[in-house]
């Protein structure tokens, strides 16, 4: 796979989870990106959520996936940035394709009163995925590090991966805060624009080559 394929994956990708989560909370009538997860918007009783979960969240993990261990070949090769790569596209790809086809229960179960399976899965998900998917970022910008072309990129992983698990430990202290939905988005958008800088350094590569 050529730089310019993996840059588009990667942003393809991206673009995905970002338009399905935007066109979820329009579709939905009251619904408040400040205070309500973005899984609320295809969870298993939402008109559109089947939707929403076939044509944006799975495929947009599965890009992500085929981004993260296509990305890694591409970038100086260690140990650590191939546990990284390998966590992000386990815990952030794969984990999407997961919760996609195991949504949540109506209005995300918060209480977690008689939760169903799918309920379940989806729980471990989210949790799996903002406990390990900063630490991949950080460890992969730690192996970038020692090389001075990807300095920038480096900075940008280590600000990304602890920024992240900063919103992390907000959205797990306080589930009922009134602001979930927002350090949810936050912690997304970390992640993304993680993905895009990555793809966005690949592509340059092969321009500059």
């Amino acid at each position: 796979m050529n730089n310019k394929t993996t840059f588009f994956i990667g942003i393809l990708g991206a673009s995905l989870f970002v338009i399905s989560s935007i066109l979820g909370g329009i579709l939905i009538d009251d619904y408040s990106i400040i205070s309500q997860y973005i899984s609320e918007t295809y969870a298993i009783d939402t008109q559109y959520g089947e939707i929403l979960r076939i044509f944006g969240i799975i495929p947009s993990g599965i890009l992500i996936a085929i981004f993260s261990f296509a990305v890694y070949k591409k970038l100086p090769q260690s140990n650590l940035t191939k546990l990284g790569f390998t966590g992000f596209g386990l815990f952030y790809g794969i984990a999407t394709v997961i919760v996609g086809i195991f949504p949540c229960d109506s209005g995300c179960n918060k209480e977690f009163i008689n939760p169903s399976l799918s309920q379940i899965i989806h729980n471990l998900m989210g949790a799996l995925t903002y406990m390990i998917v900063p630490l991949c970022i950080i460890l992969i910008a730690v192996a970038l590090r020692k090389s001075p072309v990807y300095k920038r990129l480096s900075n940008l992983g280590i600000a990304c991966g602890i920024s992240s698990y900063l919103f992390v430990i907000l959205l797990s202290s306080n589930p009922n805060s009134e602001l979930i939905g927002l350090y949810q988005r936050i912690i997304e958008v970390l992640f993304i624009f993680w993905i895009v800088n990555c793809a966005i350094k690949i592509k340059n590569e092969e321009t500059s080559s």
